[in-house]
């Protein structure tokens, strides 16, 4: 996955008009307007970095002269006490931009890391790790592509990726032969379906239908074993709902093909990086 220059600068755009807003009113009033200065990013913990790029982009926004050397890349495993980046530019303009820039570091570095860990758990089985739809407003884009940073795959983008009928479609359509049915009236031929089931008889009802992917939702270990054996390759099994780490490996080794956690982006704590200022 790659983000897009548009998208990066004016997602941090849209964040320094939020915390700068009209002025410094520290920065500007006590630092020289010509001060310039030298500082880096440091590692406070074990873990897997993302966002490197973004959060360097911060600084050259707002001061074109910024100086870098970047020591460790998106992907790089770090250590605590690593340097991750040194930087120079001018001091007030390196300021404002600390927080903004932190923020994005520690937040997508904090969703590479646990998705990292809960890849390496399922290694060995035929289980891949995704992400889903839960993610923050306006940053759906630099998390998914944290993901995919700490060895995840991403699941769809947004709703227009493929057709995915959820316990509440299937409720209100009557059913899920006739969701089905009628989606694939009026889908065209790329669309793949999915179907989110609850206990054995609605993944038959799937199969029956010959639906692309089969959600196991809330399945306790026993039932997706049984729905994987049921459903035999003829469609890609995907289990979801109250994965955590300390179960994954449990569920991988049903024989699901995917394993989505809405908590790789909705619930992950942030990596401690420090910016430290040199003296």
């Amino acid at each position: 996955m790659t983000l897009l220059p548009f998208y990066v600068d004016d997602l941090i755009k849209t964040a320094l008009s939020e915390d700068i807003n009209y002025i410094d009113s520290t920065s500007d009033l006590l630092i020289d307007e010509n001060a310039k200065s030298s500082a880096y990013f440091m590692a406070k913990a074990d873990g897997v970095l993302a966002g490197i790029e973004v959060a360097l982009r911060v600084f050259t926004i707002l001061d074109s002269e910024t100086e870098i050397k970047v020591y460790k890349k998106d992907g790089d495993k770090v250590k605590k006490g690593d340097i991750i980046a040194d930087f120079s530019g001018h001091t007030r303009l390196m300021l404002k931009a600390e927080r903004t820039s932190l923020n994005i570091l520690q937040h997508m570095s904090g969703i590479a890391t646990y998705t990292n860990k809960c890849v390496e758990a399922v290694k060995g089985t035929n289980a891949s790790i995704a992400d889903t739809r839960k993610t923050l407003p306006g940053l759906r884009a630099l998390q998914k592509y944290a993901v995919t940073v700490g060895g995840g795959r991403n699941h769809r983008y947004n709703l227009t990726d493929a057709a995915m009928l959820k316990d509440n479609h299937i409720d209100a359509y009557g059913g899920i032969k006739p969701a089905v049915e009628a989606l694939r009236k009026k889908a065209g031929h790329m669309l793949q379906i999915e179907v989110e089931t609850r206990d054995i008889d609605e993944v038959k009802q799937a199969l029956e239908c010959g639906v692309d992917v089969i959600m196991l939702d809330n399945m306790n270990t026993a039932q997706m074993k049984e729905a994987v054996k049921l459903i035999d390759g003829r469609a890609k099994t995907e289990a979801s709902g109250n994965v955590t780490l300390e179960n994954i490996r449990d569920v991988a080794e049903t024989g699901v093909d995917i394993i989505s956690l809405g908590a790789l982006t909705h619930s992950v704590t942030a990596f401690d990086i420090s910016m430290k200022w040199k003296k």
